[in-house]
């Protein structure tokens, strides 16, 4: 989820000393999550500091255990670390457990909770702020990869009528399947696995997790899966996100970027961290309307 406009900080909301979280990526110079989540504290009344932490491709263990040793309460990892993060965790969460990658950490002493909050964050935007109820709605995945495992349990908990993952690559998506074929038959969903170029069925809601976006590649599958008046929503945001969402209004859809998803799981896990929900609907708009504004020169 990328975008590169500039925002201001929020100011500080509490005069107390301030727990420090982070998120952890690579790349993460464009992470908006600083931004959020000073946000959520400055509505909360939450005193803590969140910052950016630029964490070599060989080097998550040891960063983790740097902020822990600087008593960091928590953090946000983001790609290419969500397995790493899984990994490291002493115990986590089911969702989390069900994707096998993590996107949340709690830091308590020797203990490191894990969670994923992507598809709680994915199903709150599609759900409350799009107003698309995903019960009884046949659903497309696009994607088999970190993105896509980290949403595919929460979107199966709303019990669509039948969920397909699709992948380029065949043998993943068949994987997908396989590891929450269980969780699917407990919300009596129909979930299977068809290659990109087989797609024949009409969808309700399509929900784009491949790296095409970012790649900059053409849409994956037909505009022939679109249901008119579909759904289709694209996990990344800003102009990364605009062909997709191009794509779908000329095909008649209702396109959607992940700004709602990126707010959402954010919210999820502040509320984790600190006890407190804050209001992700409003934060939602004060972002959506910083990231309008032509940029100043």
């Amino acid at each position: 989820m990328l975008s590169s406009a500039a925002l201001p900080d929020p100011q500080p909301s509490a005069t107390a000393p301030a727990d420090r979280y982070a998120v952890l990526g690579n790349p993460v110079a464009h992470s908006r999550s600083p931004w959020i989540h000073a946000r959520f504290a400055e509505l909360t009344g939450q005193a803590l500091s969140y910052g950016k932490q630029l964490c070599p491709l060989d080097g998550f263990t040891a960063t983790l255990a740097d902020l822990r040793r600087q008593g960091y309460r928590g953090c946000n990892v983001t790609v290419p670390f969500k397995f790493e993060a899984f990994a490291a965790a002493t115990d986590t969460s089911e969702r989390a457990r069900l994707a096998q990658a993590c996107n949340t950490l709690v830091l308590d002493g020797d203990r490191v909770w894990g969670d994923n909050t992507d598809g709680v964050g994915l199903v709150a935007d599609i759900t409350l702020n799009a107003g698309v109820p995903l019960q009884g709605q046949r659903v497309l995945l696009l994607g088999a990869g970190g993105a896509a495992a980290g949403v595919l349990g929460p979107l199966l908990a709303q019990r669509p009528r039948a969920l397909v993952v699709s992948n380029r690559t065949m043998a993943k998506a068949d994987a997908l399947v396989a590891t929450h074929a269980t969780h699917a038959k407990l919300h009596e969903c129909e979930l299977t696995s068809q290659s990109q170029q087989a797609l024949e069925c009409v969808f309700d809601v399509i929900i784009n997790a491949t790296a095409s976006s970012l790649d900059g590649g053409e849409v994956p599958v037909p505009a022939s899966v679109l249901r008119p008046g579909a759904l289709a929503v694209d996990m990344m945001y800003g102009p990364a996100a605009q062909p997709f969402l191009d794509w779908a209004a000329h095909h008649g859809a209702q396109g959607r970027d992940g700004l709602g998803m990126l707010v959402e799981q954010a919210a999820a896990a502040f509320e984790l961290w600190r006890g407190v929900r804050p209001p992700s609907a409003q934060v939602l708009a004060d972002l959506a309307a910083l990231l309008a504004r032509p940029a100043a020169h």
